[in-house]
């Protein structure tokens, strides 16, 4: 028993400073971040210039992105791709991805529930609480995952206050966002081989999803809202 104490003393403490130093990082170096990710070209060259870091790198502004929303991600997405090819891109944002989600979602459960539980009641983020209690909570999660245009960021903080076991949501994270993140790489890829066939076909079909999700954000929100379910048991 007190080395399950112990444990969860050194995770909280392990957290804390991860979080304080993405605030220190966020704070002084945000203007350079955005600056650096406004051109694939010039992300490339940065991300190349660091050598046998720049995986590391890449994977950081990935991590970065999924904690902090300002950075934007299909651009680190797709400059995954356009450095680094369909694969190795993929598998460097996909990493970052989840360790970023990591970080949120265990800095809710351990840390910051205080927090998000204060964001959850104001107007804008009261739809999500109604989904959280629900018993069909997984399948909500996978719906907000997988649309393009709906938010997903805050939802990876709230299911922090839910008693989902981490593998379950990890997985669902993964199986949900995998497509997309496989589409936008794919999308560097081609345009740095100059396949503008492929480029325009995947790029097409991913903007009508966005398009599409953005329009019917509302209904769908309101449809997921008023699903009747029991108490969530995840």
């Amino acid at each position: 028993m007190d080395w399950l104490l112990h444990k969860k003393r050194v995770s909280k403490v392990l957290l804390a400073c991860v979080g304080l130093v993405t605030i220190i990082v966020f704070i002084r170096y945000l203007p350079q971040l955005l600056r650096v990710t406004m051109s694939l070209d010039g992300f490339r060259d940065y991300i190349l210039s660091t050598g046998k870091l720049g995986p590391v790198m890449l994977v950081l502004f990935q991590i970065l992105q999924t904690v902090i929303a300002p950075i934007p991600g299909e651009v680190v997405q797709i400059a995954g791709g356009y450095i680094y090819g369909t694969t190795l891109g993929a598998v460097f944002v996909t990493g970052g991805m989840l360790l970023g989600a990591m970080i949120a979602f265990y800095f809710t459960r351990f840390l910051g529930g205080t927090l998000i539980e204060g964001l959850l009641k104001r107007d804008k983020f009261k739809w999500m609480r109604g989904m959280m209690d629900n018993n069909k909570f997984s399948v909500f999660l996978f719906i907000i995952f997988i649309i393009p245009g709906l938010p997903k960021d805050m939802f990876i903080y709230a299911a922090g206050l839910t008693t989902i076991k981490p593998l379950r949501f990890f997985t669902i994270l993964l199986i949900a966002r995998l497509p997309w993140l496989l589409a936008s790489v794919s999308i560097g890829a081609n345009i740095y081989h100059k396949n503008y066939g492929p480029t325009i076909i995947i790029s097409a079909i991913s903007v009508l999803a966005f398009i599409l999700g953005l329009i019917y954000k509302d209904k769908l929100i309101h449809r997921l809202t008023a699903f009747k379910g029991g108490k969530s048991g995840q």
